[in-house]
């Protein structure tokens, strides 16, 4: 399916080229309007991917502008462009239903990376993809908790969708027309954390030239999500323990706590017991936000759900890239289907779209899995998948034997041994080392 167009609405000719010129590197087809008034009539007589609009305009502003989207073409989403200035209208327009804003100045990257969060399409109506008996279980649990105010807590191995889960709740929720605020309170520095959750006020401290709301403001009426609360510092932990508890928010510099009405739901990859027993993590914290627990199962637990991942991935990389990869030969769904999967979904994810842009026929092969082995090492791989078949193995473990009879077809000649793999002496190395082989066999 080919992407509509991005209409972008500023009445600065000089930020509409910019943002043109920056999108259009990015391959994203546009269409400009200069005002509020002209993006209306754009969208009364086309589609488009999103709207890119500023807050602050002449002939109707970017509310007015969100406003027409909802009525026009309510799945359309919206991202607003805000000055310091104007976010308060930015922060009315994520109560109305802007999908996320962006304050300026901002990067290119910054532009890039919004815009991809925000059209890109949802596995499918709850967002996961599942056979699992034990998933569709925890999906049943979440539907169950979504309309009420609970904390949620989800924990799980990164990559394992954790996020997806709780937009699932959210979207399930009464609070479903409400923002949905996500934190990840592992990226942002230390020293920035605490004004980005909390907001300031206008000279509460060097460079706060106007009042900021934070995330917890913006959540107001919705969901607020702190992804890996683990890494939160715990200077702040006593603060976010407030107002999980007051329902309020203290704005840094301000004289008067601000009332929330707002539902949080908590991530983390770590294990919070050990974490509170080892100092890191306050155990109040962790008993006011574990009301609701949801584990979520790794990937090697899931496998049915492997060969319907890989179908959905293919299909989205066909068309991010523009490639018409017909299918997945068997050999590599079976080294799909033995791998350990460390890294979750997210791994799984990655492979995929490497493996698509790497196919050059009609169906992903293995070697398109996993492009450091030649054709030499991928046949001895299927030979071994053959060979374990009647007791299921890791891939992990059928790649140490891979080498493990390589090593010990050529006497422990590593460079013969790496040509047979079809792999560099150097990862051969590399292998050797990560099995903590001391000597070659």
């Amino acid at each position: 399916m080919e992407m509509l167009p991005i209409l972008i609405v500023d009445d600065d000719i000089g930020m509409r080229t910019a943002l043109f010129e920056v999108l259009k590197r990015k391959n994203y087809k546009i269409q400009m309007a200069e005002n509020g008034r002209d993006a209306i009539k754009a969208l009364e007589n086309g589609s488009f991917s999103v709207v890119l609009t500023d807050v602050n305009m002449p002939h109707a502003g970017g509310v007015e502008v969100l406003k027409a989207v909802k009525r026009i073409s309510p799945l359309t989403p919206v991202i607003m462009i805000t000055a310091f200035g104007t976010i308060e209208n930015a922060v009315e327009a994520m109560k109305i239903g802007a999908s996320d804003y962006i304050l300026k100045p901002f990067s290119a990257e910054i532009l890039d990376s919004v815009i991809k969060k925000t059209i890109a399409p949802p596995a499918n109506k709850s967002g996961i993809i599942t056979e699992n008996a034990n998933m569709k279980r925890i999906m049943e649990m979440a539907r169950n908790v979504a309309d009420s105010n609970a904390t949620v807590l989800i924990m799980g191995e990164s990559g394992t969708g954790k996020e997806l889960m709780a937009r699932y709740i959210h979207e399930n929720s009464l609070r479903k027309d409400g923002p949905f605020i996500a934190v990840n309170c592992a990226s942002i520095p230390e020293g920035l954390l605490e004004s980005e959750l909390f907001g300031y006020e206008k000279g509460a401290f060097t460079g706060a030239i106007s009042r900021k709301a934070g995330k917890f403001e913006l959540a107001n009426n919705g969901t607020m999500l702190l992804d890996e609360v683990s890494e939160m510092p715990v200077s702040l932990q006593a603060k976010l323990l407030r107002v999980l508890q007051q329902r309020e928010v203290d704005r840094i510099g301000g004289k008067e706590p601000v009332a929330l009405d707002i539902r949080v739901i908590a991530t983390t990859n770590r294990d919070l017991k050990k974490e509170v027993n080892e100092g890191r993590f306050r155990e109040d914290l962790f008993y006011r936000l574990n009301v609701f627990p949801i584990n979520l199962p790794p990937l090697r637990e899931r496998v049915e759900d492997i060969s319907i991942l890989v179908d959905y991935f293919l299909g989205l990389f066909n068309q991010k890239n523009k490639k018409t990869v017909k299918g997945i030969c068997p050999e590599a769904l079976n080294l799909l289907n033995s791998y350990q999967w460390k890294g979750n979904i997210r791994e799984l994810e990655n492979i995929m779209e490497r493996a698509v842009l790497l196919a050059s026929g009609g169906e992903i092969l293995p070697e398109n899995i996993f492009p450091d082995m030649g054709g030499e090492g991928m046949a001895r791989t299927a030979a071994i998948i053959q060979t374990n078949a009647a007791s299921p193995t890791s891939l992990f473990d059928m790649e140490k034997e891979m080498i493990k009879r390589a090593l010990e077809d050529t006497s422990g000649n590593r460079t013969k041994a790496a040509k047979i793999l079809g792999i560099s002496v150097r990862t051969l190395r590399n292998k050797i080392n990560e099995y903590g082989w001391k000597e070659v066999i």
